[in-house]
């Protein structure tokens, strides 16, 4: 009896993180943490909305997804153009409801701001944050009358000095303020609204950054990277998934306009 107890508590909950029913817009799940969502939402029950500039790389997920069952559908756009973000959302909003948005594409700049010019910051800014707004405001609307989660892909720049990420950091500062603004606003329509600050995660981005800068040391360079958590490695982007996968259930529903770090310890233990 004891045992039959426990296994019925694991199927539980199990089922406190499905996703069924329900449709999540994912932006930038062509490649890395963007992908990994994709995949771990499609794996729980949701069908996935894949917005990308990258139209491709959108499709071999949306593919993955397909192939283990999965319902999955490309739309190609890119954040900072509202036109055809509102365009994307709306031919989305035909295909049903509009549940969770995850926004997820951004991009990186490495300087500080005497090495930090005019046209890359921004756009940085017109990626990180103009696009962050502009899906927030094409998505609202549709999800004002029945509810649902918005989630934003900060970093733990965003609240903590980094050296060399002047452009990021102020961004992602931006992100966690805007998460604030948009989870006490639209908290009496039952929205959600909550970021993740990740650590160093190792994405494909990390791997281009070190074979562009450090040619033949990648490994090395790698190391040096991993070392700077207190955890001793970088994190994975499905462990960052996972998170998504819990502040994106009804298992969370008691949990708007909170940033979570999942950082290896970086912000609490560092130094």
């Amino acid at each position: 009896m004891e045992e039959r107890s426990v296994a019925l508590t694991q199927n539980n909950d199990c089922a406190e993180f499905r996703l069924d029913g329900k449709a999540a817009v994912i932006t930038g799940a062509g490649s890395g943490i963007g992908r990994a969502i994709a995949l771990k939402f499609a794996h729980h029950g949701s069908v996935v909305r894949i917005v990308d500039v990258d139209e491709n790389q959108a499709e071999a997920t949306a593919c993955e997804i397909r192939k283990v069952g999965g319902t999955a559908s490309v739309h190609r756009c890119d954040v900072i153009q509202q036109a055809e973000v509102v365009s994307a959302f709306q031919r989305i909003a035909t295909q049903g409801r509009i549940d969770i948005l995850v926004n997820n594409a951004g991009i990186s700049h490495i300087g500080n701001v005497e090495t930090t010019s005019e046209v890359d910051f921004d756009r940085v800014m017109r990626v990180n944050v103009k696009g962050y707004y502009n899906c927030i405001h094409a998505a609202i609307g549709h999800m004002k009358s029945n509810g649902g989660v918005i989630l934003n892909m900060a970093s733990i720049a965003g609240s903590a000095g980094l050296a060399e990420r002047f452009a990021y950091s102020t961004s992602k500062g931006a992100v966690i303020a805007m998460t604030y603004s948009v989870a006490r606003d639209y908290v009496p329509y039952k929205i959600r609204c909550n970021c993740i600050s990740p650590a160093r995660v190792h994405t494909p981005f990390v791997d281009d950054y070190l074979r562009k800068n450090y040619p033949g040391r990648e490994h090395e360079m790698y190391a040096n990277l991993a070392k700077t958590q207190p955890v001793g490695r970088m994190g994975e982007p499905d462990e960052v998934a996972s998170l998504a996968l819990f502040l994106c259930s009804d298992a969370a529903s008691f949990i708007t306009g909170v940033d979570y770090p999942i950082d290896g310890g970086f912000i609490n233990l560092h130094g």
